[in-house]
Parts: C-alpha cells; structure tokens; sequence
C-alpha cells in the first residue's frame, strides 16, 4: 500500500493498493476510484457500531473499498479547509476530535472517547464524545486549518482554547481550567475556559476549528434587517 497527500487548503489523499487490500472511509468522502475498486458500504461493527460513530458525527454507514488487482487507486478528500494527517496507529492510539475520521486500513479500530469528567465535557469544545483510533494498521485524519505538534514530557502541561485541540495520544490527561482574572475572563476573548493537557506525549493543536470559522464567517452574512 502507498499513500501521498495532495493540496494545501483542501487536501486530498490518493492511496494505491494491493490485490485484496481493504481501505475503509466515511459515506462522501471518496472523490475518486480506479475501474478495479469494488465498493461496499455497510455498518462496520453492527448496529452498536454505528450508533458509537454517530454521535462522533459520522454517519452510520461506512464505505470499504477493495483492489481487484494490484496498483489500484482510490483518494479521499478532506471536508473543510484544513490538513490531512497520517497515523500509525500501531504504534499508540490517538484521540481526536469529532469529524477527524476521513479513511483507515482494515486493521483500525475507530471506536469512541468519553470524557469521564463532568467539566471536561461540558466545557472541553469537544463535548463527551471524541472519536479513538486504535489496533494495528494506518489511518487518516482531518484537522481544521493549519495545524502545530507538541511533544510534552511527563508532568509538563499546555493550555489553549477549547476548540483548538485536534487530537493527542491516548493515555495524556485532558482538563478543564477557568480561565484567572475578571478581566481575562470578559474582556480577554478567550472565553471562559481553557483546556489543558498534561504530558507525555504529543498534541495536534489546530488553528482555525469549523465552529471559529463558521462564527468569523457569519458576522458577514445578511440578516433579515439588512434586506429591508
């Protein structure tokens, strides 16, 4: 199996698979197959399953796409202006935000994250549910805007506003902090609450979440006052 990104803004991802290799992937998010993809769309995992996902803001459904002979392609495209990032899950499982999910090789497990904490899913941006991506295989991920990695050490904690995280190794601690100070909380618009999470391991910070940018983008919009 090989894989290259293409694009800057709207991303996509062309994969190039073997005799018999499985690709699963969101419903929509196919933009392109050879002649020797067989497509399939079913409940991965059954009825369970498909609930999980849905409240992680995928659909029920999943689409799987397999090569008929080798070299054949098939590429998915990224949703919303930002990047696409490839995982090793192998190596340690990922928490991400919801709607991160794009593909994934047959070995994956994409399952669902509760936030245990009250605070932490009431405040955390995310909610309750964030999506978890584990097992033995590759998977592909979307990420709102651009996006910067830290590696924390043990101990070593980093705070930013909720909507920014997009993603982190499993096992870091993830909190809810209020943010100090009157005049932080009310004039420093950053909100009232910041998320911190606290190493080892490394975090995806986004730049530009969908909800920022759907906010930034309505102030421009017409209302029913400006027709009149």
């Amino acid at each position: 199996m090989k894989s290259e990104i293409y694009g800057s803004v709207m991303p996509m991802v062309e994969i190039q698979l073997e005799r018999g290799e499985l690709i699963y992937a969101q419903t929509g998010a196919m933009q392109w197959m050879s002649e020797d993809i067989d497509m399939q769309t079913n409940m991965r995992g059954g009825v369970f399953g498909a609930l999980k996902r849905s409240v992680t803001g995928e659909n029920l459904f999943l689409a799987h796409f397999t090569a008929e002979n080798p070299g054949a392609t098939v590429a998915f495209g990224h949703s919303f202006p930002g990047k696409i990032i490839e995982l090793d899950v192998s190596q340690k499982p990922m928490v991400c935000q919801k709607r991160a999910f794009l593909c994934a090789t047959e070995g994956v497990d994409f399952d669902v994250e509760f936030q245990k904490k009250l605070s932490t899913g009431f405040f955390g941006g995310e909610g309750f549910i964030m999506q978890r991506l584990s097992g033995r295989g590759t998977a592909w991920v979307e990420l709102d805007g651009e996006y910067v990695v830290k590696e924390l050490k043990p101990g070593e904690k980093i705070r930013m506003e909720t909507g920014a995280l997009g993603m982190y190794e499993a096992g870091m601690n993830m909190s809810i902090q209020m943010v100090k100070g009157f005049k932080n909380m009310f004039l420093g618009g950053e909100g009232l609450f910041l998320t911190t999470i606290e190493g080892p391991g490394k975090v995806w910070i986004q730049t530009m979440p969908a909800a920022n940018m759907a906010s930034e983008i309505s102030r421009f919009l017409p209302t029913r006052n400006d027709s009149k």
